[in-house]
């Protein structure tokens, strides 16, 4: 795991190339008229031999995609529909374990374009993308054409004298940087494919267990047992009926997968949006009061109706719009759900749309896996549980769940947007609340509107009660000033630790000293004669979080922090917070383009990508007064592995 793992690490290496060594990717490009508002604009890439330019349908999770795109600030133009391509190439990728779509030698790509502007004279296109052999380069070329059908040269852009110092201040002049190339050896994230699958599976076991599909487990099984001509023929149907939940469950994130094509980066702006994070909050309130029973959601009756038709064609048709039927008249119940589990995985760092369809296809899993089972094994029938209120109750648990999720959401947009609203203790506070009443539901003292009348507290509940209770006194802690234990098994939910409603020493991780700009870290560094431990972070960093709170506080790491390093902690994400005025600036980058830096996320993520070749947080770097890499980079790891990292740091600063 550890080889493929840096291996993705490497393919995501950006290497930068001189004026005086050959491009891999040279490209030509001519503008064609059709009408008088309709272009073809041609773009031709020949590529060195061996070198890899990866087409536009190149599946998720595995090489860039390529990309045209009109400039920010452009209009008067727009694309028609998606570049039609020359011949490609596919072959499975180990790295990826995916089969990739790339072109070989040549890559022709006719992208046609309509004007609603007649006033325009040219248009600008760029092209973005990735050209792999040992490694990988970033494509970002920008074309310029004459509507006239003459293809001008690149714009020309002139950075005034400010930009072009403030644009040289942002690049460093970093030594022993062949550090920075050798592999880190990092663990597994929380968002893998694999860890969203078991989410989507818990997620499907806990819709089993709801009124809208326990009872129609024994009613499909014996349906499909009791109507076939013989016991084979059966049992076949019901398995076939399971695979067909799972199929219609992964359908279900084919459009998310159309979406990251378009742009691979849309959904991975969900996690830092302050607008979608709010969006999801509302969206799973909603979600969680219609547990409660006060609304259903459902899809229109016509829909089930139609479906339900449909399935008395027989054979495989038929069982396949039974499933369908399944889908869309257990909707109420799994609604939610399927919403909480589409939140979760487009919030998180990574390839969205992949996690999705692992988060779907084990929710598919979990609902299925009791129809093909209990065909196989009828008699197990006779052990399930009889419906009854208890199926009610169930679905209410799922609502306070729904409710508790929701507000990771707002203190995400609250964290960003620096409103200092819901602070951590706030946050626990609501947490307390919300379990709290989830306790007294359960203990019988709260009831919904669809509650069936307690005439005796089961031991199950009792006990599920006192579960619930205990974990309200875990949390309650974390609200006091001084807590007596750390939220460890939550990190990454609340907001840090330094975002309180108590008067803090510190802003930064852990109470510890640290600094939020760079030169003021690099100059203390100089004074202090100590290496420095660069962060790149963020504010909505789940993993990022999960490092300080679990791996920082080691009382070994947190000394070395404290004492042996200069702590510099850049949040990319920081894009809420403007620069002062003076210290904003247009940057040009290599492609020609233009970006605004007018925020402090703007500044510091151009900054880890300029200097460090890197785009992912958190990200590490060991470094001294004089800008000479110490150690190679680290990433999300493990506390034994950090803490031998950083000492090794420290062993090459003294020599």
């Amino acid at each position: 795991m550890k080889k493929i793992f840096s291996l993705f690490i490497l393919l995501f290496t950006l290497i930068s190339f001189s004026q005086t060594e050959e491009s891999p990717a040279v490209w030509q490009s001519t503008i064609n008229k059709i009408s008088n508002t309709e272009y073809n604009i041609v773009f031709t890439a020949n590529l060195l031999q061996d070198w890899h330019l990866y087409s536009q349908y190149n599946p998720d999770g595995a090489s860039q995609p390529l990309e045209i795109l009109i400039p920010e600030g452009k209009t008067g133009y727009e694309l028609v529909g998606k570049a039609i391509e020359s011949k490609t190439n596919k072959e499975y990728s180990e790295v990826w374990e995916k089969e990739e779509i790339f072109f070989s030698d040549v890559a022709i790509l006719t992208q046609k374009i309509k004007i609603t502007d007649t006033s325009l004279s040219t248009i600008s296109l760029e092209v973005y993308g990735q050209v792999c052999k040992e490694a990988c380069i970033q494509i970002e070329e920008l074309f310029t054409f004459s509507l006239s059908g003459k293809k001008l040269e690149k714009e020309i852009v002139v950075l005034d004298d400010k930009s072009k110092q403030l644009t040289k201040n942002l690049k460093l002049d970093l030594k022993n940087t062949s550090l920075l190339k050798q592999n880190t050896n990092n663990s597994e994230t929380d968002s893998s494919l694999i860890s969203i699958f078991l989410l989507g599976f818990v997620g499907g076991l806990l819709a089993l267990l709801t009124p809208c599909v326990f009872p129609m487990i024994p009613l499909t099984v014996s349906f499909f047992t009791k109507q076939s001509k013989n016991k084979r023929k059966g049992i076949f149907n019901a398995i076939l009926y399971g695979v067909f939940i799972v199929v219609i469950y992964i359908l279900l994130s084919v459009p998310f997968h159309l979406i990251d094509g378009l742009d691979p980066n849309i959904l991975n702006t969900i996690s830092t949006n302050i607008w979608l994070n709010i969006f999801f909050f509302a969206i799973l309130v909603f979600f969680a009061f219609s547990f409660f029973g006060y609304y259903e959601i459902t899809l229109p009756s016509s829909w089930g109706n139609k479906m339900d038709s449909a399935s008395s064609v027989g054979g495989i048709v038929g069982t396949f719009f039974m499933a369908l039927t399944l889908a869309i008249i257990s909707f109420s119940c799994t609604g939610p759900i399927l919403g909480s589990l589409l939140a979760g995985s487009l919030s998180t760092v990574g390839n969205p749309a992949s996690q999705l369809s692992a988060g779907m296809t084990g929710f598919g899993v979990a609902l299925a896996l009791p129809f093909a089972l209990f065909a196989l094994f009828p008699n197990l029938l006779k052990s399930l549980p009889k419906s009854g209120g208890w199926l009610n109750t169930t679905k209410v648990v799922l609502g306070f769940l729904e409710l508790a999720f929701a507000f990771k959401f707002l203190s995400n947009s609250d964290l960003v947007g620096h409103w200092e609203i819901l602070k951590r203790e706030i946050f626990i506070g609501i947490w307390i609340v919300i379990f709290l009443g989830l306790a007294l539901y359960i203990l019988g003292k709260i009831k919904f509107p669809h509650d069936s009348p307690i005439k005796k507290l089961s031991f199950s509940r009792v006990s599920f009660g006192v579960l619930v209770i205990a974990f309200v006194i875990y949390l309650v802690p974390g609200t006091f000033k001084t807590p007596t234990w750390n939220l460890n098994a939550l990190s990454g939910f609340p907001p840090p630790q330094f975002y309180s409603i108590y008067q803090q020493e510190s802003e930064c991780p852990l109470g510890l000293n640290c600094y939020k700009d760079f030169d003021k870290g690099l100059q203390a560094a100089k004074l202090s004669n100590k290496p420095i431990l660069l962060d790149f972070t963020g504010w909505a960093c789940v993993n990022c979080r999960k490092m300080e709170e679990n791996v920082w506080s080691n009382p070994t790491v947190y000394n070395i922090l404290q004492n042996d390093y200069i702590l510099i902690s850049l949040y990319v994400d920081d894009n809420e917070k403007e620069l002062p005025k003076a210290a904003q600036f247009d940057f040009k980058r290599a492609n020609g383009q233009i970006k605004k830096i007018k925020t402090f996320g703007d500044k510091w993520a151009t900054f880890q990508i300029v200097n460090f070749k890197n785009a992912s947080q958190p990200y590490y770097v060991l470094m001294n007064s004089e800008l000479e890499i110490l150690n190679t980079p680290q990433q999300y790891t493990d506390t034994e592995t950090y803490k031998n990292w950083l000492q090794k740091g420290l062993e090459n600063f003294k020599k």
